[in-house]
């Protein structure tokens, strides 16, 4: 029977922390996402039960061309208004999962660093070649990580941008349809 030495136990309880730590931030945001999507059944429910009241008094074709009408517009800004928030929760949990992913990459990289300073000072003469190489990996290993995580950083805000100049262009182009078609039904009515 193996007993496990104290430093062993101590990386396994980091291990076990690390991915409890991970799973609870993941869960935080699919119960935040739930929460959003519960809001918005509600939302619309009431919704569609007050527009179906609405629609039902109308008699005349027109009026209910122009009441169709009016319902795009908020239904498109609550459809962005929608988006944008599980974009922000789905970056905020990346975020957490990240920051928690990085603190123990960096545990974990601080212990094999100090791994090859023990190796290096107990090594054979004539194995600085190795030593040096296994350095070399390490260091290399350690820029790509962070150049990955500039670039998931990178491709985070890129996204939100470009969500927030597409909903921007939506909210004025349902702003400018919303009137022309009150306009046309109103013209419509008059005939």
């Amino acid at each position: 029977m193996t007993l496990l030495s104290p430093e062993q136990i101590a990386a396994e309880k980091a291990n076990v922390d690390a991915f409890f730590g991970l799973a609870g931030k993941i869960f935080e945001g699919v119960e935040k996402l739930a929460a959003l999507n519960l809001q918005v059944v509600k939302a619309t429910l009431a919704e569609v039960q007050e527009n179906l009241a609405k629609a039902s008094g109308t008699t005349e074709p027109p009026q209910w061309f122009a009441l169709q009408a009016g319902f795009a517009g908020p239904f498109a800004e609550k459809s962005l208004s929608y988006g944008r928030q599980v974009f922000e929760i789905a970056s905020s949990t990346q975020a957490e999962v990240t920051q928690l992913a990085l603190t123990h990459y960096e545990r974990y990289n601080d212990r094999v660093q100090a791994l090859v300073e023990e190796t290096a000072k107990h090594a054979p003469t004539g194995s600085e070649a190795a030593i040096a190489a296994w350095k070399s990996a390490i260091a290399a290993t350690t820029t790509l990580y962070e150049t990955l995580q500039k670039t998931g950083q990178q491709a985070v805000q890129f996204a939100g941008s470009n969500l927030d100049v597409v909903a921007a262009t939506a909210s004025k182009t349902v702003r400018g349809n919303g009137g022309q078609a009150s306009a046309a039904a109103a013209a419509g009515a008059k005939r």
